[in-house]
């Protein structure tokens, strides 16, 4: 038995003009909503308080240096010691498609167009939230584990790197994925259920780069369905439930599983160069099972949450036993690693390699860049050496075969340009020890990185621990391969940043953490150095916010496209309205919501709310237009099931309005569209 804390809070930020996270594409910026971000946080003490782990999972790209520096310092003022670096792990989703602007590193601050403050805070205040909730709600309860397979739902999307790997090894798995979900659920002393977490190795990236409205992609579905069906009859982000889809070591694993084509000519170009005979590699795109990204995004979510739901309903087996956990912070640019008694190697500067630049099947690169590259290339070569600086002579040889695109350890304006000082640490929950890694692990480097630490607990009388994989933690250092798949410098191995045995030293670091707490000696490890904090200026190449204006005649709320009179099940009923920036209602309020569909009771001749922003059935979009003028388009995608009646759509929006001498103010304002029927099918 433990004490045990969920929590919810929403952690969206700004839906509009703030580049979206994970593609590195400066044209994909946010241009509005689907569904909303969260971060989900889990606590849980031993009987007597005297240890507590916290886990949260967030629906952002990852989780940066800065955002969790931040994070601790606030959970400090609050709580004094009560969470720390060793026992606070912070888990980022993975998807694609959330605000980007927390980074302090320059190669992310250049990619996301400065540090924007309003999406940093808000994610840290949403994390912290989460905390307080879970905090406040700790109540006596039991832990149950699963674990099974998941079908249909992924693809390795670097198979000739993986092959890279010795055959005795790969012969051990049946997939050159990992299909195994791990389920932890939560449940109190009377049996009622608090949440669960999920770990499940795929990619967020079933909607692609060409996308501008922020959610939480395929994981986040999963979240949704879950939390739907068990807060019965509460709107989306409401009621006590959690439900966690959290990323494990998906550096290879895509959802797109009907594999990559060539877009410009049909055929498939599952090559080892994922490249195109016409046009190249920036043809080469994986496509998911649906009929568009959102259909595929339901898809795939629908399977996660399916799995995960049986898991839940079937799962016995009880966690019990003692909490633990174990924090270092580790200079990884100059790891030394013992490969046996006689041979020592070491962890280089971080560099990033040319086949970077290609991007994967999942959202391809520019300039025809190829995946695969061992080679560099003499013109982009002397671009680099021009802007940026050659690589070292050292750096070069401590990365080979990597050519080197981005010399980044040795860049150092106006900032360094990636972490050296970065994060490893293990919690333990009785037999469940969970590894927080800095990053995207391979499929095979996240097998070889459980087994070393399985095997590390068991050799300390520690057996039987379930050993789980939770990606994206703390600092964000790209990919992590194993040493043969970066003989291949696809895209996970240019992006291994800290050279060929950067997996090796990850295990060695991993498995003193597990030996610490095997042994009960976590006190005697050695803090590491401390990460640096840069003092980045607010200078982003975000448009700064004006004034918003209306047409002339009309005001801020008016439709100026009206929803049709009558619509069937499965249609889609679409207002527009005369707009402002949303970016005026993300700093008014963190829990703004942009929209309601809305039902007519005759009973109580009122309109009750049925569906808000978070739904996945609706969608916002936010048009700029020309002089501060933009509109807002509301579509519902009316899903089966939707009871016949009246209904209208609501939109709330702050407009800016600058008064001669003083500052601009937001004025909230909303619009509403005429009502329509729903008929049945």
């Amino acid at each position: 038995n433990y004490l045990v804390g969920v929590g919810r809070a929403d952690c969206t930020g700004p839906v509009a003009e703030i580049p979206l996270m994970g593609y590195a594409n400066p044209e994909q910026v946010g241009g509005g909503l689907l569904t909303r971000l969260y971060s989900r946080a889990f606590i849980v003490a031993d009987l007597d308080d005297s240890r507590r782990v916290v886990f949260v999972s967030a629906d952002i790209g990852m989780v940066s240096q800065k955002l969790r520096l931040e994070v601790l310092k606030e959970l400090k003022s609050k709580y004094g010691e009560l969470y720390r670096q060793d026992n606070v792990i912070l888990s980022g989703t993975h998807t694609h498609s959330g605000p980007g602007g927390y980074f302090q590193y320059t190669l992310f601050w250049i990619t996301s167009k400065g540090l924007i403050r309003p999406s940093l805070n808000a994610i840290v205040n949403g994390i912290v939230k989460s905390i307080d909730i879970a905090h406040q709600n700790m109540k006596r309860g039991r832990l149950f584990i699963n674990r099974g397979t998941v079908e249909n739902s992924q693809i390795n999307r670097s198979p000739f790197s993986y092959l890279e790997n010795p055959a005795s090894e790969r012969s051990r798995y049946s997939s050159n994925t990992d299909k195994e979900m791990v389920m932890l659920k939560m449940v109190d002393e009377n049996g009622q259920e608090l949440g669960l977490i999920s770990w499940f190795a795929v990619h967020p990236v079933s909607m692609n780069n060409t996308n501008h409205l922020v959610n939480s992609d395929n994981m986040g579905y999963a979240s949704y369905l879950f939390e739907q069906e068990k807060n019965k009859g509460m709107l989306p982000g409401e009621g006590s439930f959690v439900a966690a889809f959290a990323s494990s070591n998906l550096g290879d694993v895509s959802p797109n599983t009907k594999g990559p084509f060539c877009v410009n000519t049909g055929e498939s170009c599952n090559n080892p160069q994922s490249t195109c005979p016409v046009v190249g590699a920036t043809m080469c795109m994986a496509m998911g099972p649906g009929n568009d990204m959102f259909d595929s995004t339901r898809i795939i979510g629908q399977n996660i949450y399916s799995k995960a739901r049986e898991l839940y309903e079937e799962a016995s087996q009880e966690v019990t036993g003692p909490l633990s956990s174990a924090h270092q912070w580790v200079n990884m640019s100059d790891v030394s690693v013992e490969l046996n008694a006689t041979h020592t190697v070491k962890t280089c500067k971080p560099a990033l390699g040319y086949s970077f630049a290609a991007g994967t099947i999942d959202g391809v690169g520019a300039f025809n860049f190829t995946q695969g590259s061992v080679e560099g290339d003499p013109f982009w070569d002397e671009i680099r050496n021009q802007l940026l600086g050659e690589p070292s002579n050292e750096t070069k040889a401590c990365h080979k075969p990597k050519p080197i695109l981005f010399s980044t350890g040795e860049m150092t304006r106006p900032h360094p340009w990636h972490p050296d000082i970065v994060d490893v640490q293990i919690a333990a929950i009785g037999s469940l020890a969970i590894l927080a890694v800095p990053g995207e692990f391979t499929t095979m480097s996240g097998r070889r990185l459980r087994e070393a630490v399985k095997t590390e607990f068991d050799s300390h009388g520690t057996s039987q621990m379930d050993v789980v994989i939770a990606g994206l933690c703390n600092v964000y250092t790209h990919y992590i391969a194993t040493y043969e798949e970066y003989q291949a410098q696809r895209y996970e191995a240019a992006s291994t940043i800290y050279g060929p045995h950067t997996l090796s030293a990850y295990i060695q670091l991993y498995r003193g953490l597990a030996r610490a707490i095997a042994t009960n000696t976590v006190q005697d490890l050695p803090r590491g150095p401390e990460p640096p904090v840069f003092n980045i200026g607010n200078l982003t190449l975000v448009p700064s916010l004006s004034t918003d204006r209306a047409p002339a005649n009309k005001t801020f709320g008016d439709v100026l496209q009206e929803v049709g009179q009558q619509y069937r099940v499965t249609e889609v009923a679409e207002v527009t309205f005369v707009g402002a920036n949303p970016r005026n209602s993300a700093e008014n309020a963190t829990e703004h919501n942009f929209l309601t569909v809305e039902r007519y009771t005759n009973t109580s001749e009122s309109w009750q709310v049925v569906q808000n922003d978070a739904s996945w059935d609706t969608r916002f979009y936010w048009t700029k237009g020309l002089l501060g003028r933009s509109n807002v388009t509301i579509e519902w995608h009316i899903p089966r099931g939707t009871e016949p009646g009246v209904y209208r759509i609501r939109y709330f929006g702050h407009y800016k309005k600058k008064l001669s001498l003083s500052p601009a103010v937001s004025v909230a304002f909303e619009g509403t569209s005429s009502a329509f029927e729903i008929v049945a099918l």
